[in-house]
Parts: structure tokens; C-alpha cells; sequence
């Protein structure tokens, strides 16, 4: 087969929802709208990747500011739920990032001045009901930081590893190590 006899086919049209063109053009109740479909499934990716309800609902807010900011961007090469998603898990990364570091700066200055901190484990408390079974829930966020969000990533809301590790920053090979440390310490929280 020749080159010239192989025909690619146009690509189709892209057609973006008139509620999602109308919040691009800065109208306020189309975004409103776009905030009440999208805001409970966008609650439930922060939640189980920061494992916090305050926290999380905080970061459903700077999503959206997030997506104010940057919605004229869509432009539906993929379901905007999608996109959504991606600009979900990029903040609460971010935002991971931003509390490591200032916990690393308060430990370093706690420790140049000779005080010392103990921080007692924030929130994870071992759900314990008749069979002293832990919560799943409370098991995932008890999961390490890397771990978690694989996990919640591949797991729950079914990324690829290519997916993940490009959206982590991270080797797709670690992405799978992640996942089988964070199976494995569910199966062991799980059994006890």
C-alpha cells in the first residue's frame, strides 16, 4: 500500500456543552451550575486523597478557584469531568507539597532552637466497632502519602499507571510499588 492511497480520516468537531462555553464567557450562573454537578464528585477525590473532611472541603474550594481562573482552557479534547479531575488532583498535591514544606520549616526552626516538637498522628483514629474491624476508609487514609494516592488514583477512580505516573511526576514503575505497598498494608490493617 502506498503512502498517497492511505487516507486519514478529519477529525471530528469538538462540541463543548453550553452550560461549560457560558462559564468560559464569565457567565456566574453557569458556573454556578457547573459547581453543583461537579462539586460532590470533586469533594470525594479530595477527601481521599488528603484523608481529611475539613481539609478536603477547603480544597474543593481552591479547585474551583482553580477552574475559574483557568476554564477558558477547556476546550474538549476530553469529557470535561476529566479535566476536572485533573485540575482536582494537581491542587491537592500542590497543596500536599506546600504542607510538607512548612512542616519541614517548623520542624528545622523548632529544632535550631533546641525545642523539639511532638506532633501527635493527625486524624487517622482506628475505627473500632463489635468485630474490631478498621473502617476501609480509615485504612486508606492511614496509608502513606505516596501510597494513598496511587491507590486512590489506580484502585478507586481507575487511572492507568501511565496516567498516574504522569500526573504524580513520578517512574511508572514506582507507581506500581506504590500500589502493592499500598494493597498489601490495607490487606495487613484489613486482617487485624
Amino acid at each position: 500500500m502506498s503512502v498517497a492511497s492511505v487516507s486519514i480520516p478529519p477529525r471530528p468537531e469538538v462540541v463543548i456543552d453550553p452550560t461549560i462555553e457560558a462559564a468560559q464567557r464569565g457567565d456566574d450562573a453557569a458556573f454556578a451550575i457547573l459547581y453543583d454537578t461537579h462539586a460532590p464528585q470533586v469533594y470525594g477525590t479530595c477527601l481521599r486523597l488528603a484523608g481529611d473532611a475539613v481539609a478536603a472541603a477547603d480544597l474543593v474550594q481552591d479547585v474551583f478557584v482553580q477552574v475559574w481562573e483557568r476554564i477558558e482552557s477547556y476546550r474538549g479534547d476530553s469529557a470535561f469531568s476529566t479535566w476536572l479531575h485533573r485540575v482536582a488532583i494537581n491542587t491537592v498535591l500542590d497543596a500536599g507539597r506546600r504542607n510538607r514544606r512548612r512542616r519541614l520549616r517548623v520542624a528545622i526552626d523548632a529544632d535550631l532552637r533546641g525545642i523539639g516538637i511532638d506532633q501527635p498522628i493527625d486524624g487517622a483514629t482506628r475505627a473500632v466497632d463489635v468485630g474490631l474491624a478498621i473502617d476501609l476508609d480509615d485504612a486508606i487514609r492511614r496509608l502513606p502519602a505516596g501510597a494513598r494516592a496511587v491507590f486512590v488514583l489506580h484502585d478507586v477512580e481507575g487511572y492507568r499507571h501511565a496516567e498516574i505516573s504522569s500526573a504524580l511526576g513520578i517512574a511508572e514503575g514506582t507507581s506500581k510499588a506504590h500500589l502493592f505497598r499500598a494493597r498489601r498494608l490495607l490487606r495487613e490493617a484489613l486482617n487485624r
